[in-house]
């Protein structure tokens, strides 16, 4: 597991782990510290370029059916279509979550989330997985009141997704060696102050992340430190079940292999 950014086409850090276990300081300086000395940040505080898909059926059946869509449309199962975040609205495990003020209905979604380690063009997606840096827990904060009112005009979440504090990253950036998404389903737990809302699994996406690699990076160059979102798990949204955030809730995201992101709600 790593927490850091990153800035080369190949990611690596065993050889910065295995130094910091071998000595408690480097020239006078501190190189190791107990976690409850450090804040963690964002694995990637700043993400190149966020691109978030709808890969789960059950969460494109159940979260339609609320938005008054009860079909799926046939598109769907073809096209691995996303949209792009905004990387300055990016914060880490036990940061607050500013509520928006224009908001009355405030919702978590649950997702895995996938970093890009080198850079690639037409990438055949049986090599994918080498483009593959490590996976980390994303809730992709909604305002779905907004996102309601904008749905209808066809332009994306707009103001649903876009706020300050809008997309909660970490605790750890788990390499894709230690954590294989594409070999095994991981259980995806939500908890709001302590009850289980979401008990779920990576099972269910119609797209792997290495097909995704494949259709995006189709006549466009794909970089390390780009940010991609498996879509919202199966039942891993308020919207679906219908429950709604409220100012003080504490939301914990546990998915199997990577840890617990943590946060507090809080309306400014």
């Amino acid at each position: 597991m790593i927490s850091s950014t990153f800035g080369r086409d190949e990611v690596g850090c065993a050889d910065a782990i295995d130094a910091a276990a071998k000595t408690s300081d480097a020239f006078g300086a501190r190189t190791s510290y107990a976690a409850n000395e450090v804040r963690l940040l964002a694995p990637i505080p700043r993400p190149r370029v966020m691109r978030d898909f709808l890969t789960f059926e059950g969460h494109m059946l159940t979260a339609g059916k609320a938005l008054g869509r009860p079909q799926i449309p046939p598109v769907w199962y073809e096209v691995p279509a996303y949209y792009k975040g905004d990387p300055d609205t990016v914060i880490g495990p036990d940061a607050v979550i500013p509520w928006p003020k224009y908001s009355d209905k405030l919702d978590f979604e649950l997702e895995l989330g996938m970093v890009i380690g080198r850079r690639g063009k037409n990438i055949a997606k049986e090599d994918a997985k080498r483009y593959i840096a490590g996976y980390t827990i994303w809730n992709d904060v909604s305002a779905r009141d907004q996102q309601m009112r904008e749905g209808p005009l066809g332009m994306g979440p707009s103001k649903g997704k876009d706020f300050d504090g809008g997309n909660v990253v970490g605790p750890y950036l788990v390499t894709a060696d230690e954590l294989d998404i594409s070999t095994r389903d991981v259980r995806m737990t939500a908890k709001v102050n302590g009850e289980v809302w979401t008990d779920s699994s990576s099972k269910g996406r119609q797209f792997s992340f290495e097909t995704l690699i494949a259709h995006v990076s189709q006549s466009e160059t794909i970089y390390p430190g780009e940010l991609w979102g498996s879509g919202t798990v199966t039942g891993g949204s308020g919207l679906e079940l219908d429950r709604w955030l409220k100012p003080g809730d504490v939301v914990e995201f546990e998915i199997e292999g990577i840890g617990i992101l943590r946060n507090r709600v809080e309306r400014r």
